[in-house]
């Protein structure tokens, strides 16, 4: 974790999950730690819990779905004078269902959150990280961008934008001493399912225990991920198995399939 060493990290959706976990292990590296959530009572649970001497730790709470929001964060950080060197966007919702059904301040919330908020912070911040000529990115997409997902449409195409966004960025970026990282895991046990359930559904998501990957192995892989300059990261051997066979079906047999399941759904 040499890479990590005194940095100064602002993560996104840092309340709990995945984005408790990097602060976890970031913590014992970093010099200051920039939590962003919506709950500060966790952010500062979560600070006394990692507090240290050496380590400055900022709470921001923050809507990501609020561009006003964002931006009071984005003059909150730019009048502090700290030099964020490790940008980690992984704040992100949910929705699981028929788009048909679906609310619509929900699905723009998710498309604020998981789109939006993450190019907006990326944008402010990535000139500082060019003219340092060192620092890195890592946004947190998933395994459903890889793929259509029926009854997770705007997220698993959300997510797409995501993976899509971070390989173009990281082509632009070669040779600046900046790099991305997208890190795509499959289910993990957080609260994500949760908020991704809808109130009135009795449809749960499909999340088979032996593919699931603990948060502690999905953002240990993620940062060894970035230490490595990888581009693109699949925790947890047999999502990466199953994940790239699945990559290497034709598409119209993937339709076949995805139409037969969806017509078992619905009961036709």
């Amino acid at each position: 974790m040499n890479f990590f060493h005194g940095c100064t990290a602002l993560i996104t959706g840092a309340s709990s999950g995945i984005g408790a976990e990097f602060a976890r292990q970031l913590a014992p590296h970093a010099r200051s730690l920039i939590l962003v959530a919506r709950r500060l009572d966790r952010l500062e649970g979560l600070k006394r819990e990692l507090d240290r001497p050496g380590l400055t730790i900022h709470c921001h709470t923050a809507d990501l779905a609020d561009e006003v929001q964002i931006e009071a964060l984005l003059a909150s950080l730019a009048a502090s004078g700290e030099r964020v060197s490790l940008l980690v966007n992984n704040a992100g919702l949910g929705d699981h269902g028929f788009f048909e059904e679906s609310d619509w301040s929900r699905v723009r919330a998710m498309l604020d959150v998981n789109i939006t908020a993450l190019t907006r912070l990326t944008h402010a911040l990535l000139p500082d990280l060019v003219r340092a000529g060192r620092g890195a990115i890592l946004n947190v997409s998933s395994i459903a961008g890889l793929l259509p997902l029926p009854k997770m449409a705007v997220y698993a195409a959300s997510k797409a934008y995501v993976t899509s966004f971070s390989e173009a960025l990281r082509g632009e970026l070669r040779g600046t001493g900046v790099s991305v990282t997208a890190l795509c895991p499959g289910p993990v046990n957080t609260e994500f399912f949760a908020g991704a359930e809808r109130p009135d559904s009795s449809d749960a998501m499909p999340a088979p225990e032996f593919f699931k990957v603990s948060v502690q192995e999905v953002a240990g892989a993620a940062l060894r991920a970035v230490e490595r300059d990888r581009a693109c990261v699949i925790p947890g051997w047999r999502v990466c198995v199953v994940m790239t066979i699945a990559s290497l079906v034709p598409i119209f047999l993937l339709r076949l399939f995805l139409t037969q399941r969806r017509a078992r759904e619905r009961g036709e």
